[in-house]
């Protein structure tokens, strides 16, 4: 399921210009001072690499060329087990693209997005609005300001609860699983969840199958994980750990 670009909507791209620019500067600088000191090449030859992969990776994640970035939201999409009816949350929203194509994709549910946003990103509160206006699903999306590691709901609130690359960003919880706890608290008792993170990355979440036997032990009663990073459509530029190379889909029914 591949979901064409609204125009008028700005998800941004997950890949920062700062990541092209400030090697591509530094790139300059060094072939600049090579032509005094050869020793300058190699570096020179190296930052030149970086800012390649970086203007590659954020071509291959725009909609221009491929829309990689949509592709893997419609890839979480696809693993819920859902009939639409209900109320739906996406923790950490950023810009509200996978609320947006939740209440597109389910016109009885609605549907909450929340985000701490921030300074240290693109993403605001009054862009997730206007995406959902202009996507013609801004009645029954609500954004509000609020931290994935202490949702301000009560327990079994939503009868869906998704997130997408959000637990790895949240900097002050050191054990990533405590997030994914508290992401179930939420979910009703049989209602639908879908996580996507960096569940492959060690040093988060334990070996690969470490969080689906957690999840199971506290009682849920359907867990699946699937890899991300093996969908076809993501070349192999992309699958290095440092970009999308750790990322799976946790999903199941409470």
């Amino acid at each position: 399921m591949q979901t064409t670009a609204n125009p008028n909507t700005d998800y941004a791209n997950w890949v920062s210009k700062k990541f092209i620019y400030v090697p591509g500067v530094l790139t300059l600088l060094l072939i600049g001072l090579s032509f005094r000191l050869p020793a300058f090449y190699l570096p020179a030859l190296l930052f030149l690499l970086i800012t390649a992969y970086f203007a590659y990776a954020w071509w291959r994640f725009s909609p221009q060329s491929g829309n990689i970035q949509a592709q893997i939201v419609d890839l979480l999409l696809a693993r819920l087990d859902w009939d639409g009816q209900g109320v739906a949350l996406d923790i950490g929203c950023g810009n509200g693209p996978l609320a947006i194509k939740l209440a597109c994709r389910f016109p009885h549910a609605r549907v909450t997005g929340i985000d701490y946003w921030g300074k240290n990103w693109d993403y605001s509160q009054s862009v997730c609005e206007g995406n959902a206006r202009a996507a013609g699903v801004g009645n029954r999306l609500e954004f509000r300001k609020a931290s994935a590691s202490e949702l301000s709901f009560p327990s079994e609130s939503f009868d869906l609860a998704v997130h997408n690359l959000v637990f790895h960003e949240v900097s002050h919880v050191k054990d990533k699983r405590q997030l994914v706890g508290e992401d179930l608290r939420v979910v009703k008792k049989g209602g639908r969840f879908a996580f996507q993170d960096l569940f492959l990355l060690e040093a988060y979440y334990g070996k690969p199958e470490e969080p689906v036997a957690l999840v199971k032990s506290w009682g849920i009663s359907q867990v699946e994980f699937v890899k991300t990073c093996d969908a076809p459509f993501i070349p192999g530029p992309l699958k290095l750990p440092f970009m999308i190379g750790k990322i799976g889909i946790l999903n199941g029914i409470k």
